[in-house]
């Protein structure tokens, strides 16, 4: 039993052993296990001999000081480091991700340089030698080093690790940095200019002893990431300066050396230098894409194509130059007022935009400033000089005298005028009233001229229309009266002219009628169409008339005179006569007898009531029942 209980003891002393060497051995031998991804950062409670104290100002022993120790336990084991003299804190490793950087503060060290505000670099494998930074004069405080993706073994009693992104800078964009470290600026500059050897602003101390200078800085970083360190460079983002196709960009630098007027003694306004000095350079940016520091240069773009400026209420170009332009109001000299739209076409020249910029600033002064008044004055003092009327007939000539004289005004601002044009003119409604009447007037007065003319061409040939029509009818009137006249010659003849007579009446009334037809029928269409020449076609269509019928009696009494003989016609021409007077040849009652015999009287009275009764009842019709004599 006894035996038993001795191996049982064995077995548990065995175990117990087992358990707790770890624990015998820190307390007997002072073993220290520091695990492969940490670091051990040691306190030290006491010395053992001498009075050893840490010097004035100083948290971090680095000769055996008791207090936190500079030099950390890295992975492995270590012995004599017993519990009662010695506190181990196990540390993690730092470890810095891909896109982050670490900004290291010294809790302990030398004191930073008067003006300085990070502590320069010193020797101590990137801040894992702890011992080294404060032997080699590291300065407490924010460090210009810093830590890039990583792990790292850190002391943590003596630097803290603070975690910042990296810079990017994104495409078409551009870094504008601003240092927090660095020498001064000299009186009168706002940026520092260029060092080199800095490898963009990631290299502080480099930056630094190249003579940097402290805040804002002239050169600019491109798209890109970058390793800076916020303590030291603040980075701001812009757009880069896009000049398109027809413009240029005119730079104004506020940094540089002071340059030499390169614009000569005839331009007074302002300095024109050279590209990268102080001043208006020369040279302008064309079209693209520019990493300018919008901080420390202006750059004024300037159209280089023709530029349209309106005068006009109603009108405004794109690039809105002529915004605030309006309708231009003038006075003529017989006192109207009116108004006139104008459109201006200037061209800046590239290798003059310097120029214009350094004398206006922007081109918008050189519209307010030169093109406003100059145009708006022309156009006022040229229509006081004229009538508005003269005005409105002499346009094309005021517009090409306008082009002429703002042409050469422009020239001695640097830019060309291309043309001066005329829009909508305006004048009083009165005036345009007047003129529109007097117009319409014209017109109508122009408008009757060609009426009368053409009603007396129309007139011409309507007469000669006419006489051709009724020339069938006269040829044929012509051979009807031959025909009758022979026949009438016959008839004279035999019935002593009783039937000629008729025959040469009826053709002379046919003829008669003919041409007072022909004379009515154009005295008509005359007056439908030209009233106004109405009495003078009457009268001559009444002379036609009276002449026709003359020429035509003329010709009949001719052919009769021809076709009876003279002394025939004569007696038709005289039972003609008679007969038109009422005197009748052969009377109406005859009492005849013979020897005085008969009834003669009787007879006569007794016809003489029959011819009454017949005539009444006939309609007044009259009946020869006269007797013949025997």
């Amino acid at each position: 039993m006894s035996e038993t209980i001795i191996q049982l003891w064995w077995v548990f002393l065995l175990v117990g052993a087992l358990v707790l060497y770890k624990f015998v051995l820190r307390v007997l031998c002072g073993m220290i296990i520091v695990p492969d991804d940490r670091i051990g950062l040691v306190v030290k409670k006491f010395t053992l001999y001498g009075s050893k104290r840490l010097p004035d100002g100083r948290i971090i022993a680095i000769s055996g000081e008791a207090g936190m120790q500079a030099k950390p336990l890295a992975p492995g084991l270590y012995w004599r480091m017993w519990p009662w003299q010695y506190v181990i804190t196990m540390e993690q490793f730092t470890v810095i991700p891909q896109d982050r950087l670490g900004l290291v503060k010294a809790k302990d060290g030398a004191p930073m340089d008067i003006g300085r505000v990070l502590g320069k670099p010193v020797d101590c494998d990137k801040f894992q030698d702890s011992q080294a930074f404060l032997e080699n004069n590291g300065q407490k405080g924010p460090q210009a080093a810093f830590l890039t993706p990583g792990s790292y073994r850190i002391n943590t009693f003596l630097f803290e690790i603070v975690m910042v992104p990296t810079t990017s800078i994104h495409e078409n964009k551009v870094g504008i940095v601003t240092t927090l470290d660095g020498e001064p600026l000299e009186k009168g500059e706002i940026a520092g200019g260029s060092v080199v050897g800095h490898r963009n602003y990631q290299d502080p101390m480099a930056f630094i002893k190249a003579g940097g200078k402290k805040g804002l800085q002239e050169d600019v970083i491109l798209a890109g990431t970058y390793y800076l360190n916020p303590w030291f460079a603040i980075v701001e983002q812009v757009e880069m300066v896009h000049i398109h196709i027809g413009f240029v960009g005119v730079v104004n630098s506020f940094v540089g050396p002071e340059g030499k007027d390169t614009s000569g003694t005839g331009f007074t306004h302002g300095n024109i230098v050279k590209k990268y000095d102080k001043g208006v350079w020369d040279e302008p940016l064309d079209p693209g894409k520019h990493p300018v520091n919008i901080y420390t240069h202006t750059v004024e773009i300037v159209p280089t194509t023709n530029i349209v400026l309106n005068w006009a209420n109603s009108r405004t170009e794109s690039h809105e130059l002529d915004k605030n332009l309006c309708t231009i109001s003038v006075r003529s000299s017989d006192g109207f007022t009116f108004n006139l739209d104008v459109s201006q076409i200037i061209h800046i020249p590239r290798n003059e935009a310097p120029k214009v910029i350094a004398r206006f600033g922007n081109t918008k002064n050189l519209v307010s400033q030169v093109l406003e008044p100059t145009i708006a004055n022309y156009f006022r003092n040229s229509a006081q000089k004229s009538g508005v009327i003269e005005f409105l007939t002499n346009r094309s000539q005021r517009q090409e005298d306008a082009r002429a004289q703002i042409s050469k005004v422009l020239n001695e601002y640097n830019v060309e005028g291309v043309d001066t044009l005329i829009g909508d003119i305006v004048p009083p409604e009165a005036l345009m009233k007047t003129l529109t009447d007097r117009k319409i007037a014209e017109q109508e007065r122009v408008t009757y001229e060609i009426q009368k003319s053409a009603q007396v061409e129309r007139k011409e040939f309507e007469s000669a229309k006419a006489g051709a029509d009724m020339q069938p009818e006269v040829v044929k009137s012509t051979r009807q009266v031959e025909i009758n006249t022979q026949m009438a010659a016959s008839k004279v003849a035999a019935a002593r002219g009783d039937a000629e007579s008729r025959v040469i009446n009826a053709k002379a009334d046919a003829e008669n009628k003919t041409i007072i037809a022909r004379a009515d029928a154009e005295a008509k269409t005359i007056n439908a169409k030209a009233d106004a020449a109405a009495t003078e076609v009457n009268g001559n269509a009444d002379a036609g008339k009276i002449k026709a019928i003359g020429l035509a009696e003329a010709e009949v009494t001719k052919q009769k005179t021809e076709a009876m003989g003279t002394e025939q016609y004569a007696i038709v021409r005289v039972a003609e006569a008679l007969a038109n007077n009422g005197i009748k040849l052969v009377p109406e009652i005859l009492v005849s007898g013979q020897n005085g015999g008969g009834n003669g009287m009787i007879d006569a009275l007794i016809g003489s009531e029959m011819l009454k009764k017949m005539q009444r009842e006939a309609g007044e019709k009259v009946v020869d029942i006269t007797p013949k004599a025997e």
